[in-house]
């Protein structure tokens, strides 16, 4: 994961993926793919971009904890912001967004504030969001069951297993939607999370 006095700085890099800092010891999978600093944003999205971009979320979402866990909230939100500002297009307009654990009405999210509050919480208009990025996640592991990519666009769904600093492992079924920037960069539009069903 990121190395604790490197993380805001590796946060700023997170959707390009190409920092070898965002490969570091936390993640499970450890690729370092090749700049999209440069590409177009007509090109076509490659698998390779896609793995990148959810190692490098799996990554920060462990780093703001651990901000969280070595410096406190205002260190921890700050990293979340970055983090936003950087992975998720707000910056082009609404964002799909529906977190594990919300409750109607506030349980989908197409603002920037009401991502951040599921993060770190500290909003008093989403009263019910306690921070999932600070519940102490040291390692997580991403497995695709598809991902379907079609020109600059790509939609992938699967599970990440979350491990906190005490060994207790939480999996989430997560579905992701990226578009390119007109940067070209890759920006989460679809990020789409919930507990595994259990039969009665």
């Amino acid at each position: 994961m990121f190395r604790y006095a490197r993380s805001v700085a590796v946060a700023a890099c997170l959707v390009s993926a190409t920092s070898p800092a965002l490969a570091q010891s936390h993640g499970t999978h450890q690729h370092n793919h090749g700049s999209s600093a440069h590409t177009a944003p007509y090109s076509p999205i490659t698998m390779a971009e896609v793995e990148a971009a959810q190692q490098a979320w799996g990554n920060a979402l462990v780093s703001i904890s651990t901000e969280y866990d070595n410096k406190g909230f205002a260190a921890a939100k700050k990293l979340a912001e970055t983090v936003l500002d950087t992975a998720y297009g707000y910056n082009m307009g609404p964002v799909l967004f529906k977190p594990t654990l919300t409750l109607a009405p506030q349980t989908f999210r197409t603002t920037r504030d009401g991502a951040l509050a599921y993060f770190v919480g500290g909003n008093s208009e989403y009263k019910n969001d306690t921070g999932f990025a600070l519940k102490s996640w040291r390692s997580y592991k991403v497995q695709n069951a598809g991902v379907i990519i079609t020109g600059n666009s790509a939609i992938s769904m699967g599970n990440v297993s979350l491990t906190d600093s005490k060994g207790n492992v939480t999996t989430v079924d997560k579905t992701w939607g990226y578009v390119r920037d007109g940067e070209g960069k890759l920006r989460i539009v679809l990020h789409h999370s919930s507990l595994p069903y259990t039969a009665k």
